[in-house]
């Protein structure tokens, strides 16, 4: 076994590229930990040890690693079949499933289910249907979009042209669809009426933004973009990618604030955490756009659009949702983090953010100015965590807290406590 760990360490480090990591550095802090296994939200490395999965192995996992439901589901997919075209064929699992999705909502309002692969992709599909809906509705002007500072839509160029954080986009800024970036609802209150007359879409993520360091956004607010939308007649796109599927304490985040979107776009908990799927939700009026002659067609897809195992698994996992009570059980997991969080004593703790089970514990120097970046503080922390049974990443110097649903409150307790133990060392 220490023979295999070592040759995985040894290929990684010749072949593989990783998301967001300088490879210079891959390695210099200590021994990568190479994952091998799960159970519930515990994770285990090749030489046998367990960590509490701290951020749900990026913001995906809901219902645990292993889960039996899960697990079955995608083994009784597999004595069927595991993928087939969804371009001009239809599948079981797939129509299911955007059944299930569409009963989250009133009836005649997000009606319409466009599947692809990630997150990216989700929002990806969302401004070309909103582009391609104008063109077709004889408003073809309509061709821009607003979104909001220092926001994250991911990485593919569409969804990159309306990010905020500019390590991320700068680079590729030129390449994308227009964006006006606004920082709040007044700056949206005060565009020109040229600049709303080109706009196709606002879009927002709901409640919180996720890579702006976990920064709520003020009660109401959310309903209030709804408002400002209809009255503008701009379509509203919610990226619920990361706060979809019970993270905020309801199954959609736009349900707290009693709100529709016009596109929906899920995807990281849609399986569980399991496959690579997203859903785009759009309503009938937006469809019917796109009915008529095959110029009006919306040519846009992916190999493993609908595929089977991701759509069998998503539905086992918002059976799981159902059978286990999983949103009654919020609370208490949420007050346990929140608590949890707010125990660690420590100077360098500048503000705990959060919103249902998503937190963010921010560090600073005493003086509440940020460390300089060369420090790398909130990667120190995270490094020192391991040696506490905790895996989570920074963004920046705020340490992402995002466990799974499933855990147990003591489980989240005991996370902060190693969270905690890891800033004294760190």
């Amino acid at each position: 076994m220490r023979r295999d760990v070592d040759s995985w360490r040894e290929w990684d480090r010749e072949h593989c590229w990783h998301p967001f990591t300088q490879h210079a550095e891959w390695g210099m802090a200590g021994e990568e930990v190479v994952l091998v296994g799960g159970e519930g939200p515990w994770l285990i490395d090749a030489e046998g040890r367990r960590y509490f999965d701290g951020n749900s192995s990026i913001w995906t996992n809901i219902h645990g690693h292993r889960h039996p439901g899960l697990d079955a589901a995608l083994r009784t997919q597999l004595d069927e079949i595991a993928h087939t075209s969804f371009l001009g064929f239809a599948n079981p699992r797939a129509a299911e499933l955007a059944k299930r999705l569409v009963d989250f909502f009133p009836p005649g309002t997000l009606e319409r289910v466009f599947f692809s692969d990630d997150g990216s992709t989700a929002v990806e599909v969302a401004i070309k249907m909103a582009i391609q809906y104008r063109q077709q509705s004889g408003e073809p002007e309509r061709t821009g979009f607003i979104s909001f500072e220092n926001a994250y839509h991911g990485d593919t160029m569409g969804a990159a042209s309306l990010g905020g954080v500019s390590l991320f986009f700068d680079r590729f800024r030129s390449f994308g669809f227009p964006a006006t970036r606004v920082a709040s609802l007044a700056d949206l209150r005060t565009l020109s009426a040229a600049e709303i007359a080109s706009t196709a879409a606002v879009v927002v993520e709901p409640l919180i933004q996720g890579v702006n360091e976990m920064r709520p956004w003020p009660v109401g607010q959310l309903a209030e973009i709804r408002d400002w939308c209809d009255e503008q007649g701009v379509h509203l796109i919610l990226d619920e990618v990361m706060t979809g599927f019970g993270r905020t304490g309801t199954m959609f985040a736009c349900q707290q604030e009693s709100i529709l979107p016009d596109f929906l776009c899920l995807a990281k908990g849609l399986t569980g955490g399991y496959l690579p799927l997203a859903a785009t939700l759009t309503t009938g009026p937006v469809f019917e756009a796109f009915l008529g002659d095959r110029d009006r067609t919306f040519y846009y897809g992916h190999s493993y659009t609908a595929n089977q195992l991701g759509c069998a698994v998503a539905l086992a996992s918002l059976d799981v949702f159902e059978e286990e009570r999983v949103l009654e059980g919020l609370p208490a997991r949420v007050e346990a983090l929140v608590q949890g969080l707010k125990a660690i004593v420590h100077p360098s703790v500048h503000e705990v953010r959060y919103c249902g089970l998503i937190a963010g514990l921010e560090l600073r120097q005493e003086s509440g100015e940020r460390f300089p970046g060369e420090e790398h503080m909130g990667e120190r922390v995270c490094l020192a965590a391991r040696a506490h049974g905790l895996l989570t990443r920074p963004i920046r110097d705020t340490i992402v807290m995002m466990p799974p649903l499933c855990s147990t409150t003591e489980e989240i307790t005991g996370a902060c406590e190693a969270l905690g133990a890891a800033l004294d060392e760190a």
